[in-house]
């Protein structure tokens, strides 16, 4: 994982093995050593390598999804579960939603803006009956 990683990260951020090199202050061979996996970097050489990178140590060895140097609270993704009851509750407009300031939700907030999905589909259906019954 630690050396696919920090391939992705190097060539990601334009660099070549040389200029990773130059900026831990260490050899071309070394950088390549660990982006093959014939050898691991010692912890300081780890951060070394985090800082140039803008990446996390977690992200480098793999315990985390996002390359963000700050660590994601669990690795919740408020957006994509938002889209995910937008597609289960077939809401095709997000007009209403100001995603930057609900991407601080948790999944407790999410389970509730679930069940004000759930009521919008009932109260919609009763809706549609009534509509029916008075024709």
């Amino acid at each position: 994982m630690l050396s696919q990683r920090l391939k992705y990260s190097r060539k990601t951020k334009g660099l070549t093995q040389s200029e990773l090199a130059n900026k831990i202050k260490t050899t071309k061979g070394t950088v390549s050593n660990y982006e093959n996996g014939y050898s691991t970097p010692s912890n300081e050489m780890l951060i070394s390598l985090a800082n140039a990178l803008d990446v996390s140590v977690d992200y480098l060895l793999g315990r985390t999804k996002s390359n963000a140097k700050e660590p994601e609270e669990n690795e919740y993704d408020t957006t994509e579960e938002i889209n995910k009851l937008m597609d289960k509750y077939g809401i095709e407009d997000a007009a209403f939603f100001d995603l930057e300031k609900w991407k601080a939700m948790g999944p407790e907030q999410i389970r509730e803006l679930e069940s004000y999905f759930q009521y919008l589909l009932i109260k919609s259906k009763d809706l549609e009956s009534k509509k029916k019954a008075d024709n």
